[in-house]
């Protein structure tokens, strides 16, 4: 028998709290960490889990922050939180946190993985395929089932170790899909690609502009990538891996079939979007690289900006969101 591990998932949003409820579910030890009213109502009711075929509520153990989780050598942190958001977690657990503390990054984008190096020295990535919403405290509405998602995971940079192996068998045992993989972050990036137009879902209502968009704004980040001489996966080994979960995505309750993690985040009043490390993560190569991305830039200024005005999520027209697509790729 291997030692016994404690999950800890920092956000306990529609991923991390997805993901710390079917952890529990299954017979691990498990640790929320969340805030405000979402933990006010896991810790006096638990967690309420919506899926095709009806709803269970499960008992989770909650907190507040790492400080109150009493965090050990056997604990392996799950970040679940947005990007925004990552800095300020690590900050938090490099106060209370072994320095070898596996620190497993279930998010959006690929520059989580390099921050959490600078603190801990035994950092994953996960490829995360979860089509889940969250919308009101205590509650999680999975999109896919009976396979709520697929999570691959591997060592960052690269690479497979005995932490990979337990990990992606923990969430084997929750009914989703895990294969540790060597090249975790040809995966990210790929994933980034499919985010790249989580902005324009979260902001605009559906229409030409914003189909339009969404389709150069990738097409324009998988030219970055190469420009970079970053590897990603392809579109056909991402439908070889995803595409039967993807097929199984229904509405249950909340959102439409869309309802990115971005459209979440507005729909909540969160008041903020992740673009900046999104869209913000090709401007970022395309500036290091010297090579225009204009399609990012704009997603990524039109996205804040909505935010700090504090619009309702897809309340920009197609007219409005044209006009300002032209005029800034006019200049």
């Amino acid at each position: 028998m291997g030692t016994h591990r404690r999950f800890v998932v920092y956000g306990a949003g529609a991923i991390g709290g997805g993901l710390g409820a079917l952890l529990t579910k299954a017979g691990h030890e498990v640790v929320l960490i969340a805030r405000g009213s979402h933990l006010t109502a896991l810790q006096s009711s638990g967690l309420k889990v919506v899926t095709q075929a009806g709803a269970e509520t499960i008992p989770v153990a909650a907190v507040s922050g790492p400080h109150e989780a009493s965090l050990s050598a056997n604990d392996v942190v799950l970040l679940a939180m947005k990007s925004n958001d990552t800095p300020s977690a690590l900050n938090e657990l490099a106060a209370v946190a072994d320095p070898d503390t596996p620190i497993v990054c279930v998010q959006n984008g690929v520059a989580n993985e390099r921050a959490a190096l600078r603190r801990f020295a035994n950092v994953y990535g996960i490829s995360t395929v979860f089509p889940a919403v969250h919308l009101e405290p205590g509650v999680v509405e999975f999109r896919s089932w009976p396979t709520p998602a697929i999570l691959d995971i591997g060592r960052y940079p690269g690479g497979i170790d005995e932490n990979t192996e337990m990990i992606s068998a923990a969430i084997e045992s929750t009914g989703c899909g895990s294969t540790p993989r060597t090249d975790i972050m040809r995966w990210k990036y790929a994933k980034l690609l499919t985010n790249l137009v989580n902005a324009i879902d979260a902001i605009a209502a559906p229409g030409t502009t914003a189909t339009r968009i969404m389709s150069q704004a990738r097409s324009e980040g998988e030219r970055v990538l190469d420009a970079a001489g970053i590897e990603f996966a392809s579109a056909d080994e991402e439908q070889l891996r995803f595409g039967e979960l993807r097929s199984n995505t229904a509405r249950v309750n909340g959102a439409g079939i869309g309802g990115s993690s971005s459209w979440q985040s507005l729909a909540r009043g969160a008041g903020r979007i992740e673009a900046d490390y999104l869209n913000g993560e090709i401007v970022l190569l395309a500036r290091l690289y010297g090579i225009p991305a204009p399609v990012n830039e704009f997603v990524r200024r039109i996205a804040n900006g909505f935010v700090r005005d504090g619009r309702p999520a897809g309340s920009m027209a197609d007219a409005e969101l044209r006009a300002a697509f032209d005029v800034a790729l006019s200049r």
